[in-house]
């Protein structure tokens, strides 16, 4: 399994893989959880050389888990604001 995530300020795009079969890409909001049924072959995902690309996961809970931590709330306006640490790195691997 495997799970690529861009994220466009309230948009979290991811494309995803299970046991080498593609499971096309899922759209949601940046605050929110991804589930299996969310994926569609037939959605076209961004480039991993996209700027808005943040990472790649080993599983959804993984994806799930870093979505929670780092998309957060600001004020009142309830705009999500994703905060990256400062020790990762924001290097789009070789394939």
């Amino acid at each position: 399994m495997g799970f690529a995530l861009w994220v466009d300020g309230d948009t979290a795009i991811s494309q995803g893989t299970h046991e080498y079969r593609p499971m096309g890409c899922a759209v949601a909001a940046a605050g929110s959880v991804f589930t299996p049924r969310d994926f569609s072959r037939r959605r076209p995902a961004p480039s991993r050389y996209d700027p808005r690309f943040a990472g790649l996961f080993a599983s959804l809970g993984e994806m799930n888990h870093w979505l929670k931590t780092h998309a957060r709330r600001k004020g009142r306006s309830h705009a999500l604001q994703i905060i990256f640490s400062a020790r990762s790195s924001r290097v789009v691997p070789l394939f």
